[in-house]
């Protein structure tokens, strides 16, 4: 006869990587599901994550799903390894995963990002998390969410023209700037949280996976290696990154990528580097250390 203790496993006071194996195995269907069908919305129960919703939970819920001991994790906010949210949630998984932390874009395996893809262009065995607080890019155009899904599978997207279409009218050009609508494979229409303009081109034909989670509104897209990724622009008005392509680093001398804008006292302004992480490159090798930054996505502000 078999005893109960047979069936029951020793306690544990958490599970490896802190979610329970049913959440991680949901999480692993979603991610399924949104891979199969590009840029569509997938449902999923958002579990509890010690963090505030709106901080980046759903990413890290898919992190927490993928990650292994091999794994080594980077975690950036708006471009930087450094903020209190980057370091916050590197030390959480490193914690309960024991999975190593990194600052450096080449060396991670998974690279959970807030507003952000990096510089340096990533590579097949690389897994790109993205934080999006806002997956609905109909939200704007229509509140009402189920009639949303009904516009989604028709693929009416007509009303998005219409608002990109206003803009030029009011204002001589498209205002749109983060989270700037992009058509997934020819098509569904997907909000690529809340990066710039200058990143949406990176995720088009990219060789790594992208995930895109949202935890407090509990869904979840992807886009798939070797994707075509369109941001919605008309043909007479072709998309347009913003114009970084003249500003320099104040602190590596680098141009042609994407800059933060820092006031002085002065009430004059320089620029650096968003991306932290290829700016400490930068530093190390004029500094004659041997490193060498990698390939990017952009030369001099034009897109390869």
């Amino acid at each position: 006869m078999t005893a109960l203790s047979d069936l029951t496993r020793p306690w544990e006071a958490m599970s490896y990587g802190f979610l329970d194996p049913s959440a991680k195995r949901e999480m692993r269907r979603a991610m399924l599901k949104a891979i199969a069908v590009p840029g569509c919305q997938i449902p999923y129960a958002s579990r509890e994550v010690p963090m505030a919703r709106g901080w980046g939970t759903g990413g890290l819920q898919v992190t927490l799903t993928l990650v292994n001991p091999a794994s080594v994790v980077k975690v950036i906010d708006q471009g930087a390894d450094d903020s209190v949210n980057a370091v916050s949630i590197r030390q959480f998984v490193a914690r309960v995963a024991g999975a190593r932390g990194t600052e450096d874009t080449a060396e991670a395996t998974i690279l959970q990002s807030r507003h952000r893809i990096p510089e340096e262009v990533m590579r097949e065995d690389q897994v790109l998390v993205l934080q999006v607080p806002n997956p609905e890019p109909l939200r704007p155009v229509e509140p009402n969410i189920s009639v949303a899904r009904q516009m989604h599978a028709d693929a009416d997207y007509g009303r998005l023209w219409l608002v990109l279409y206003e803009q030029i009218v009011r204002s001589g050009r498209i205002m749109q700037g983060a989270s700037y609508p992009a058509l997934v494979n020819g098509r569904h229409v997907m909000t690529p949280s809340p990066i710039p303009r200058w990143d949406v081109p990176k995720l088009n034909m990219a060789r790594h996976l992208t995930l895109l989670s949202a935890g407090r509104e509990k869904r979840i897209f992807a886009v798939p290696p070797f994707t075509p990724v369109e941001p919605l622009a008309f043909s007479d008005m072709p998309y347009r990154v913003e114009d970084h392509a003249g500003l320099t680093c104040d602190r590596t001398g680098v141009k042609g990528f994407f800059m933060n804008e820092i006031p002085q006292a002065d009430g004059g302004s320089v620029h650096e580097l968003s991306d932290s992480g290829y700016a400490v490159k930068h530093i190390r090798a004029a500094e004659g250390e041997g490193v060498a930054p990698g390939e990017t996505w952009y030369v001099n502000g034009v897109m390869k």
